[in-house]
């Protein structure tokens, strides 16, 4: 029984070792980025071609041992620095080209059965050496139906036609170009400069014309704009004023008849207001007649009346103080008449004592104690009067000189001179005779 027990464990184990070693050595994994051959066993093709190999891609297999053999090819992407010198452009301008390429081996059926036939068991630095001169190859082949305009001025139209030249020649190797970079081309004669420098100043030309040309559209633009806002003002402005007006108008039409009725009644009121005054206005002016009557009309008619009165009773008096007058100035005449040759010297005395009082007046008082006689033919006038007083004096026995110191005293004269004419009379029959 033990016996037994320990000859099953011993299969156990046996099996167990056995099924570890085949997992261990004959099952294969094949990673994501590689690609499992396993040679040895043939297989035909899609095209019709029998290889000794099959693939596996992304799975797992057993291999068959002793007619086997398990190998991996890496699938992963391998960078590649170009670097082209003294390569003869279109024109034979020698060019320099930098450039950077991604490349890796095809994974793909009928590409990838190319890479097992020409890189199997190659190392990664040989693939990429390959790579390398292949496509440098290619680009100076590029390169040769180019200018260095057309190299320079579109450097992906470049790349793309080295992808298309390099491709064909890749694929026969199993690979596969994913990218192509430019990064540099550069000349030794620096034609390319000189055609930089005049792409430059193009460039600068055109920027600048371009320029010209974008503030000129954009000064355009800009009046442009700026009429169509004054215009859209303007037009908005008017379509205000005249919807303003357009109401006013109507505001004013409205407010007329209202207007005008309101004016009709305040007329009419004003009028039946003056006409309902005009009986009390001529009431009051009645009474202020009869005022004014009163107090201004009659006294004034009453003084009018006074006025006329004394006015006529002046004049009656002054009509009888002529009359007398001129009776005074006809029994002058008369007496004049009949004095004859003596009635000048007769009014002269009895007006004599008159015109010594004025005479007298204008002098101080004097005392009169004297009267000298002087000759009257040779004299001046005051001594003609005084020879005249004298003569008076003498022929007549009036004494001028004592009557005018007893005037200047208060005492009346020896004689009354009531009987004489006035001195108002005889003066003017005394110019009236000498007129005649």
């Amino acid at each position: 029984m033990l016996e037994t027990i320990i000859a099953l464990a011993a299969i156990l184990g046996a099996g167990t070792g056995a099924g570890f070693f085949v997992i261990r050595n004959l099952y294969y994994i094949c990673q994501p980025n590689e690609v499992l051959i396993f040679a040895g066993s043939s297989r035909k093709l899609a095209d019709g071609r029998t290889v000794g190999y099959r693939l596996v891609k992304g799975g797992s297999s057993i291999r068959v041992p002793l007619l086997e053999r398990a190998l991996r090819m890496d699938l992963s992407n391998m960078i590649i620095d170009l670097r082209v010198s003294n390569a003869f452009s279109k024109g034979g301008i020698p060019l320099t080209v930098e450039g950077v390429a991604n490349i890796k081996i095809a994974g793909e059926e009928p590409a990838i059965h190319n890479a097992i036939e020409r890189l199997l068991g190659k190392t990664r630095e040989q693939i990429e050496q390959l790579a390398k001169e292949t496509l440098e190859g290619n680009l100076r082949g590029v390169l040769a139906s180019l200018t260095p305009e057309q190299v320079n001025e579109d450097k992906i139209a470049f790349a793309k036609s080295l992808l298309d030249e390099a491709e064909e020649d890749l694929e026969k190797l199993g690979l596969v170009l994913d990218t192509l970079q430019i990064q540099n081309i550069s000349d030794d004669v620096r034609y390319l400069n000189s055609i930089g420098r005049k792409q430059q100043a193009d460039m600068l030309r055109d920027a600048r014309i371009a320029e010209a040309q974008a503030k000129a559209e954009s000064a355009i633009q800009t009046a442009e704009n700026e009429k169509i806002t004054a215009l859209s003002r303007i037009d908005r402005d008017i379509k205000i004023a005249t919807a303003d007006a357009e109401r006013r108008v109507k505001d004013t039409l409205t407010k007329r008849d209202a207007v005008v009725a309101e004016a009709i009644a305040e007329i009419a009121s004003e009028l039946a207001r003056i006409q309902a005054e005009v009986p009390v206005q001529q009431e009051r002016l009645k009474q202020v007649e009869q005022q004014l009557q009163a107090d201004i009309i009659a006294p004034a008619e009453a003084q009018y009346k006074q006025a006329i009165a004394q006015a006529q009773g002046n004049a009656a008096s002054i009509i009888e103080d002529g009359k007398a007058k001129a009776e005074g100035t006809l029994r002058l005449a008369e007496s004049w008449k009949a004095a004859g040759s003596n009635a000048r010297d007769i009014y002269l005395l009895q007006r004599l004592e008159t015109l010594l009082k004025t005479l007298t007046a204008s002098v101080p008082d004097v005392t009169v104690q004297t009267v000298t006689v002087v000759d009257s033919d040779g004299g001046t006038t005051a001594t003609k009067i005084a020879s005249f007083i004298e003569q008076i004096r003498q022929t007549t026995g009036i004494d001028l000189t004592g009557i005018v110191n007893s005037n200047q005293r208060g005492r009346s004269p020896s004689e009354s001179p009531s009987e004489l004419p006035s001195a108002r009379q005889l003066s003017n029959s005394s110019i009236t005779n000498e007129e005649q």
